[in-house]
């Protein structure tokens, strides 16, 4: 028997008629012998989701206000949920012990965790399996990082000990003992950390959406999906702003060599996307992965004669960036002219100090800074063995009428970035979807 690792987001176990498909799932696949619940997330567009209701339950107690109302609205949603599947477990003890120690002041790392650690105590009494509390086994260091070492040891052995588990997402403990939560994708990564410590066969990670999208839809309608990325080309996507998992959500088992596949809880019967390392034995039928990409970057271009020739000049234009505080995106280049593109918000307020100090360090013939420019990478692994992939795609761009400001393209060839201008980014993300997918849509 193998070790599957499911992990649920919040609106998969959103309520009872959710908690239904999971128990389905699990029980479908022996195989998938631990699973990482997320908070309830919203049953409806005007719902609060109950990690919020916690938050602000530790805001009025911070203040000295009354948390109950707050609180019995969280308390209704876990009793509506355990009421319909006729759960035997004490859920007022529990909801009793948070709401004293949510007043007793545990802070709002404790309060905005207990919609996992609520959510674990159901699902493991409605699927009969044992309850694992992350903060016995997911430990943070004392600048609130991740004790990846330690984690992977202490969890590691605690899963051995449980056939069928339930592990709560988002949380952990500091180096005091007390509950410490992920910054972001907090389930997320609790899952991929869960997944690499039982040294699990694969990690699904169970959603509402069936996989990954080659392109946005709200600029392109109904994209194809992504049966099967690379961790290197979802780390593309995901770094030029496509909705896909966080890179800290995916390290744990990329670093383990554990295979990922993103799933639709209601619709469980789709294959989703099928995220691992290699992918010989999945060809796609296009050339490219996806498209993704966001607006709001600045390019500074600084030109000097003989820039190539003097030696230290790229070292000094960064050291103003990091003077500053200004990380770059990408670096193209000339034999005399010298391009960074940033973050437009990183530069705000910034401009005239930025230029002054460049001229300080480099002495260049001049330095200008245009914002207002969108990156869109176009990735994909097979596009190393695929001739006249540039070409298609700047014809592309040159017949929907939009101009090219910046091409980047990576040494391993695996993308293509171009800049535009921000008005051109979503007739550019559609231009190049239909020159690599060929699809007959009308816009």
């Amino acid at each position: 028997m193998g070790i599957k690792v499911a992990k649920f987001g919040g609106s998969s176990l959103a309520d009872a008629a959710q908690f239904k498909k999971v128990k389905e799932i699990l029980f479908a696949d022996a195989d998938r012998r631990i699973v990482v619940p997320s908070a309830p997330g919203k049953r409806s567009s005007v719902d609060i989701k109950v990690t919020d209701l916690f938050y602000e339950c530790n805001r009025l107690a911070a203040a000295g206000m009354d948390i109950q109302p707050t609180f019995d609205q969280i308390a209704a949603r876990f009793h509506s949920i355990a009421d319909e599947l006729e759960l035997d477990v004490d859920l007022d003890g529990y909801l009793d012990e948070v709401r004293k120690n949510i007043q007793l002041g545990t802070g709002a790392d404790y309060a905005a965790s207990r919609g996992e650690y609520l959510n674990g105590i159901l699902l493991a009494d409605y699927l009969g399996w044992d309850f694992v509390d992350p903060q016995k086994g997911i430990f943070f260091d004392e600048e609130g990082h991740l004790d990846s070492a330690k984690t992977q040891e202490m969890l590691g052995k605690i899963l051995k000990e449980h056939k069928y588990a339930v592990v709560p997402g988002f949380y952990g403990c500091d180096t005091h003992g007390n509950v410490r939560t992920f910054s972001r994708g907090g389930s997320d990564i609790t899952g991929a950390i869960v997944a690499r410590a039982a040294e699990a066969d694969l990690y699904e990670n169970w959603t509402d959406v069936s996989g990954c999208l080659m392109a946005d839809p709200r600029i392109v309608r109904n994209p194809e999906p992504i049966r099967y990325v690379t961790y290197r080309e979802l780390r593309e996507l995901s770094y030029m702003g496509a909705s896909v998992l966080h890179e800290d959500a995916i390290f744990p088992v990329r670093i383990a060599g554990i295979p990922t596949n993103i799933r639709n809880t209601n619709r469980p019967d789709e294959p989703g996307t099928f995220i691992g390392y290699e992918a010989e034995d999945h060809e796609s039928e296009y050339m490219i992965t996806g498209i993704a990409g966001h607006k709001d970057f600045a390019i500074i271009t600084v030109e000097k004669a003989m820039m190539n020739a003097e030696l230290g000049f790229g070292r000094r234009l960064l050291q103003a960036l990091e003077e500053e505080g200004i990380s770059f995106e990408h670096m193209p280049s000339g034999i005399d002219t010298m391009c960074v593109v940033v973050s437009q918000e990183s530069v705000e307020g910034k401009k005239e100090r930025l230029v002054h100090r460049i001229h300080e360090l480099c002495s260049p013939d001049s330095v200008e800074i245009h914002s207002g420019l969108a990156l869109i990478a176009t990735v994909g692994r097979g596009m190393v063995r695929s001739k006249g992939i540039s070409a298609r795609l700047f014809n592309a761009l040159m017949k929907a009428g939009i101009n090219v400001r910046v091409i980047d393209q990576g040494s391993s060839e695996l993308n293509i970035i171009v800049g535009v201008d921000n008005l051109d980014f979503e007739n550019a993300v559609r231009a190049i979807y239909r020159a690599f997918v060929v699809k007959e849509e009308r816009w």
